[in-house]
């Protein structure tokens, strides 16, 4: 049995401080929780008596007698997927996310969660980090990283292709590094100018300002258009942009129906594609590419205390983190 606190929304949105108490299985390791990233799914669930965060990195303090391929002290992560039946045609295929039994954040395992000083999770579902990769830059890349780097990875981008990338926050500002190192042209849209310079440096080679913009005007069209803005786009101002039998990905969590011209999609053969989190292969493979081209998220570090917590979701609220919160450790 292991006891170890954890931190938890709560019904009226106040973070409470909590403990668990798990038996550790066979196939399980206990991981000293170090950081954890804040992605804007905490907030969509911090109204749940649940424990709070997915972006976990740590330390490996112990595992049971079946965990294989990890050792004590390893320095590991895990993120938003738990469990998978591995054994269906999604599994097999090498695309458990979409497992009918899969275990997700917020779904399963309501009693721990990155934002906690312990977890314990299977063997299987948890990953190496690289000793190039600081476990508080590590620990952003196990959603946000996952997500971007899915959805370019899986669905046909090329190193020839042209990007472009909607917004310059959590998982936008990532998008352009992983774009970019896999030698693609990246166009960046953003509201003003104030974000040019940054975008530029994580390697964009063209930036367009949007904001009271009747008409975008672009270089040339775009193969693959990443949309990671926390809100709708205005769709009439993008699809134009897009080359004939282009994709368009919506990568953020967002509600209500997505309602998009019609016309446009038709006229130029255009593909709407969603996009999940990374597989477990693909999942390594972007820890892999991150360490090989240094690509860091840029952070802003909290306490984990419910002070700290709290803090960090105000600023991830307002709009005003730059661009990835992470709660560190005592």
């Amino acid at each position: 049995m292991v006891t170890f606190t954890v931190f938890k929304g709560s019904k009226d949105g106040k973070i409470v401080q909590s403990t668990t108490t798990r038996d550790m299985k066979d196939d399980e390791v206990l991981i000293k929780v170090t950081h954890s990233g804040l992605c804007s799914t905490d907030e969509h669930f911090r109204k749940v008596d649940m424990v709070l965060g997915h972006e976990g990195a740590g330390i490996v303090e112990d595992m049971g007698p079946a965990v294989k391929g990890f050792k004590k002290g390893d320095s590991v992560g895990w993120g938003y997927i738990h469990n998978t039946c591995n054994n269906c045609k999604q599994c097999l295929n090498g695309r458990e996310t979409l497992c009918p039994e899969r275990e997700l954040f917020g779904d399963n395992d309501h009693d721990q969660g990155s934002f906690a000083t312990h977890a314990i999770w299977k063997y299987d579902y948890i990953f190496k980090i690289d000793e190039r990769i600081p476990r508080q830059f590590a620990a952003p890349l196990m959603c946000g990283g996952a997500t971007v780097f899915n959805a370019l990875r899986s669905f046909g981008t090329k190193s020839t292709d042209r990007v472009g990338i909607v917004g310059v926050g959590g998982l936008g500002h990532l998008a352009i590094q992983f774009a970019a190192k896999m030698g693609c042209d990246v166009v960046v849209f953003s509201g003003t100018d104030s974000k040019k310079e940054e975008a530029l440096k994580l390697g964009a080679s063209e930036f367009v300002a949007t904001k009271g913009v009747k008409e975008l005007k672009i270089s040339k069209p775009v193969d693959h258009l990443f949309v990671t803005t926390s809100f709708k786009p205005d769709w009439n101002l993008y699809l134009s942009l897009v080359a004939p039998g282009g994709t368009i990905y919506p990568l953020t969590i967002a509600y209500g129906d997505l309602t998009v011209p019609y016309l446009p999609i038709i006229r130029a053969e255009l593909s709407i594609q969603g996009a999940l989190v990374a597989a477990r292969q693909v999942h390594r493979e972007m820890l892999e590419f991150a360490a090989q081209h240094k690509i860091y998220p840029i952070i802003e570090e909290f306490p984990m205390t419910v002070e700290g917590i709290t803090e960090s979701m105000k600023r991830l609220e307002e709009g005003k983190m730059r661009y990835r919160g992470v709660i560190v450790a005592p």
